[in-house]
């Protein structure tokens, strides 16, 4: 692995019965980044995960994960939120977090329980039981006790699930300042905007096949450009406009090449009042539509 790489995948295939799950996939998470894994349900990412955590085996390739291949030893280093799951429902939240970080072999003490409970709005909770959480509670204990033993390797499944926008932008700061302080996150999410948002590279596969692997803004580039519209009226047919998503007062008009932006501009200023005109490169979440589509 190189030396850069936290984890690196090579030539991984599984198979349940006649059916291959994972065909050949090979990629590397680097140090320090928020690598984005993602694919429609049943592309193979679960079964991804399970066997970077040994919880499966694959019926060919390697995985290497902090330098080595998974070792008894480096499990306290990893941090896993899986996208469903439940906690002890009758026990109290803060021994709960407590129970977790000594599965790890962290010596937590009890001020960084209750500081990761005040940072996550847990703190009034902190000697209710677990049931007493609602779902989006719920999630966010899970996350604490995700990173609560400081992990050098943070893997997130589906990591908004369940939250409301306030919390969702909550964990989304956390999980940059995790970045910022030298963790590695891997996220698998559905959530395009997020991922956009958020990752610096990212896995695509399809059906245990890889798609798109990369830099997200490399990979974006070679997909061309579209306009975001914001608009009043109703939208004439323009040529050099490829294909139109239109959600009433806005728009995505997907580009073909060489295609004239100011004369697009002019077409549109005859037909709508305009309030909003850029130019940008597509969408990652009609890309992932594209390639899935094909």
């Amino acid at each position: 692995m190189e030396e850069n790489y936290s984890l690196s995948v090579e030539n991984l295939t599984k198979r349940f019965g006649n059916k291959t799950v994972l065909d050949g996939i090979s990629f590397g998470v680097k140090k320090s980044e928020i690598f984005g894994l993602l694919g429609p349900n049943g592309a193979g990412k679960t079964t991804m995960i399970r066997i970077i955590l040994d919880i499966l085996r694959p019926d060919s390739g390697s995985v290497s994960i902090l330098g080595s291949g998974f070792k008894e030893e480096i499990k306290g280093r990893i941090g896993y939120l899986p996208e469903e799951g439940g906690l002890y429902r009758k026990i109290k939240v803060f021994e709960c977090v407590k129970y977790f970080s000594e599965l790890k072999g962290y010596p937590v003490t009890d001020s960084e329980i209750d500081g990761w409970l005040k940072k996550l709005e847990l703190g009034e909770y902190r000697d209710r039981k677990v049931q007493e959480l609602s779902k989006g509670l719920h999630r966010k204990l899970q996350f604490i006790i995700s990173v609560i033993h400081k992990p050098d390797i943070l893997i997130l499944d589906e990591p908004f699930y369940g939250l409301d926008p306030v919390n969702k932008m909550h964990i989304e700061s956390l999980i940059q300042e995790l970045k910022n302080g030298g963790m590695t996150i891997i996220m698998s999410t559905h959530q395009m905007d997020e991922v956009e948002k958020m990752c610096d590279r990212i896995l695509l596969i399809n059906k245990g096949r890889t798609v798109l692997y990369g830099i997200l803004g490399e990979i974006k580039e070679r997909y061309g450009f579209s306009i975001g519209l914001e608009y009043n009226g109703r939208l004439p047919k323009i040529s050099g406009v490829s294909r139109v998503i239109d959600h009433g007062n806005e728009a995505e008009l997907l580009l073909e090449k060489d295609a004239d932006t100011q004369a697009l501009l002019k077409k549109l200023a005859d037909s709508v009042r305009i309030e909003k005109f850029e130019v940008k490169t597509r969408s990652l979440n009609e890309i992932f539509i594209e390639e899935v589509g094909k």
